[in-house]
């Protein structure tokens, strides 16, 4: 039964392998250097008010979709996406000379601690734009103050505003959605990853142990058994199998990263959805 996926490790960041340091060191001078002979044909797109204010608001480059949902949310309307949806590990992505372009026009740069690459995508583009770390935690309180601060940065406090209320109201209609499925209307007792523990909050279960980021120990493993939860929440990101294959409980894969569309919202629906199957 062991599903041998390792997505998304949060402070390990793989070795260069084949190519080496060198060989990484000359490709980002090149990428950086045919950015220069790029770069000089842009243009300054500015407001018809003659403000210098960009069209359509700042031009934002996010590492991945977390940090681009945390940016739509706040407000942002122009948002270059970094690395692809479908890389699990992010730290291994190497960087395109498209890349490096639109950082090096860009008005802020949106990573998170454990993205190293994203200073380096930066520097190799000579870029003016703000390096912006984002605490990515979908804990409801973390989320709304995110938006809220990224809103004072891009200059769009009204439609963060805006999407915090309709945030606020979502959340209530998930969360008592999911109280009505409690089985025999008690809280099931659960076990959770430490990043899904937002999702285990959301639904109201009773969280008799956490686990992660590292691997499972043989000893957490009976321990964890011992408390005999009816639930198993995991992070879909860092799974590496069934977290407690011998316990009888339903183990619930959270999705932390939105997709493409870069709507925050529908990881919280998604999670609701799951965690309702599970418990029914």
């Amino acid at each position: 039964m062991a599903r041998t996926r390792v997505r998304f490790p949060l402070h390990r960041v793989r070795p260069a392998g084949r190519v080496g340091r060198v060989g990484r060191v000359v490709s980002v001078f090149a990428l950086s250097a045919a950015l220069t002979a790029v770069a000089g044909c842009g243009s300054d797109d500015t407001s018809d008010a003659g403000e210098g204010k960009r069209k359509g608001g700042p031009r934002v480059v996010v590492t991945t979709t977390w940090e681009g949902a945390f940016a739509k949310a706040a407000g942002a309307e122009n948002i270059k996406v970094i690395v692809p949806q479908s890389v699990h590990h992010a730290p291994d992505y190497d960087p395109k000379p498209s890349d490096l372009v639109a950082v090096a026009e860009a008005d802020f740069v949106l990573y998170a601690p454990f993205e190293p690459y994203a200073e380096k995508i930066k520097e190799a583009a000579g870029s003016k734009a703000e390096l912006v770390e984002v605490a990515l935690e979908n804990d409801p309180a973390n989320v709304k103050a995110e938006v809220a601060r990224l809103a004072g940065k891009f200059g769009t406090e009204q439609g963060a505003a805006a999407w915090n209320r309709t945030f606020d109201t979502e959340y209530a209609t998930l969360r008592d959605g999911l109280k009505a499925a409690w089985p025999d209307g008690r809280s099931p007792n659960a076990v959770s990853h430490a990043f899904s523990r937002w999702a285990a909050v959301m639904a109201g279960v009773t969280t008799v142990g956490t686990f992660g980021p590292e691997a499972v120990t043989p000893g957490q493993l009976s321990g964890l058994t011992a408390k005999k939860p009816a639930l198993v929440l995991d992070n879909a990101h860092m799974s590496t199998g069934t977290v407690l294959p011998d316990s009888g409980a339903k183990e619930v894969d959270i999705v932390n990263y939105p997709g493409d569309d870069l709507d925050l919202l529908t990881v919280y629906r998604d999670a609701a959805t799951a965690l309702k199957k599970a418990m029914g």
